[in-house]
């Protein structure tokens, strides 16, 4: 018995949303920007003890060894620093990472 057109595209349809489904299932771990801002404002305060710098990062950071990301630090006194954060590590959703700053101002 041949199918429908109507059955055939909502077929196509079933399979496309169920690739799609798989597809989500399976993306990376991420951290939200803000949060990575956060805690490498709050460890280079830390490590330097000064106050806590503001710090901005453009995206969020992917959870895959050897990814990186730029980030802006601002100090009070209005120099800029540019922060290197790399993945070191990745488990679940928990991501591992160092912070190095660069060592002059922009």
């Amino acid at each position: 018995m041949p199918k429908s057109p109507a059955s055939l595209a909502a077929r196509g349809l079933a399979a496309a949303a169920a690739a799609a489904l798989l597809v989500g299932c399976t993306s990376e771990a991420k951290l939200p920007k803000d949060e990575v801002a956060d805690t490498v404002a709050e460890k280079l305060a830390a490590q330097t003890g000064q106050p806590k710098p503001d710090v901005t990062c453009p995206e969020d950071l992917v959870g895959k060894v050897g990814t990186s990301l730029r980030c802006k630090l601002t100090a009070s006194d209005g120099t800029s620093l540019g922060v290197t954060v790399k993945v070191t590590s990745v488990d679940g959703n928990k991501i591992s990472y160092d912070i190095k700053a660069d060592e002059t101002t922009s």
